[in-house]
């Protein structure tokens, strides 16, 4: 009693302290909500474009690997199989080491940030002057929504009107402008 009365003496009233209602945290859920529907349509569009770039840049490094397997392999020509570009023991025509293991995987296609990678020669026998390398996305749509395609030449190649993932594209079907157009 004595305490109480203290405390009215110096101004110190205690009261009940209550935490938020019911509506005060739904109204905070819901505009977690808005922000969250708002905000992750934009991070699968930057998640996509992403991938799409890691795919781009994917293709100008096998092509950069091929000029060197030619260089280095000559009378082979260009490698036919991601395989031959990459990892092995010792690095000979077979495995040049010139690709990590996800890139220079044992059998097509290899698969690196969403897409899937592929690698075919024209040529039935050697040496083997042509290539085609196809990067095409794993989960069309959401993995990316674009194919791209490079041959010896070195140009990165967007199709034109892409309509779902391809296989391992022909030398010719990469080059036609009409199906594929180079990227910047």
């Amino acid at each position: 009693m004595v305490r109480a009365e203290h405390r009215r003496q110096i101004g110190l009233n205690v009261k009940k302290t209550r935490g938020f209602s019911l509506i005060e945290l739904l109204i905070v859920v819901a505009i977690i909500l808005i922000i969250a529907a708002i905000a992750i349509p934009n991070l699968l569009r930057s998640r996509m474009s992403a991938h799409e770039s890691s795919a781009v840049s994917t293709l100008r490094n096998i092509h950069s690997s091929q000029a060197t397997y030619l260089v280095q392999y000559g009378p082979f020509g260009f490698a036919d199989t991601l395989t031959k570009l990459g990892p092995g023991a010792p690095c000979d025509e077979t495995h040049a080491c010139m690709l990590d293991e996800f890139l220079g995987c044992s059998a097509d296609p290899c698969t690196k940030s969403g897409y899937n990678f592929y690698l075919l020669s024209g040529a039935a026998t050697l040496p083997r002057y042509d290539y085609t390398s196809t990067a095409s996305p794993t989960a069309f749509g959401s993995s990316g929504r674009q194919n791209y395609c490079t041959v010896e030449d070195g140009v990165i190649r967007g199709q034109v009107t892409p309509a779902g993932p391809v296989a391992s594209l022909a030398h010719a079907a990469c080059a036609d402008p009409t199906n594929f157009v180079s990227i910047r």
